[in-house]
């Protein structure tokens, strides 16, 4: 079975930080561009950060620039989302997800929720 799990999630204050994980299960996912995407309550879901399957390239939301880092670590078939500077309107469900070829992301994790407190 496929699986994406995401761990890490919680409570922070404000100006906090956390960093979330992503691990697979049931296949490789060294070879698929990953990405974060998150869901607050009565929004619909957006992207956050991606990650070529090298790891060389990153791209980021506007909202995440200079506070959130995406990396990955192939030998541990994992994805992190490092998060500084957290601010409440990052309070969401967080998700992982893999994209295996050029079109969209088949494979989602279930999600972590990330609550930031003022």
């Amino acid at each position: 079975q496929v699986q994406l799990v995401e761990s890490g999630g919680g409570l922070v204050q404000a100006g906090g930080s956390l960093r979330l994980s992503c691990a697979g299960s049931g296949r490789t996912f060294r070879w698929d561009a990953m990405a974060w995407f998150r869901q607050a309550p009565g929004k619909e879901r957006e992207f956050v950060a991606s990650i070529t399957y090298s790891g060389d390239s990153t791209r980021y939301a506007d909202s995440a620039k200079g506070r959130f880092a995406i990396s990955r670590d192939n030998t541990k078939n994992t994805l992190y989302l490092q998060m500084n500077s957290l601010k409440p309107e990052d309070t969401a469900v967080y998700y992982c997800a893999a994209k295996p070829g050029r079109d969209s992301y088949e494979y989602w994790g279930q999600g972590t929720q990330v609550t930031v407190s003022s």
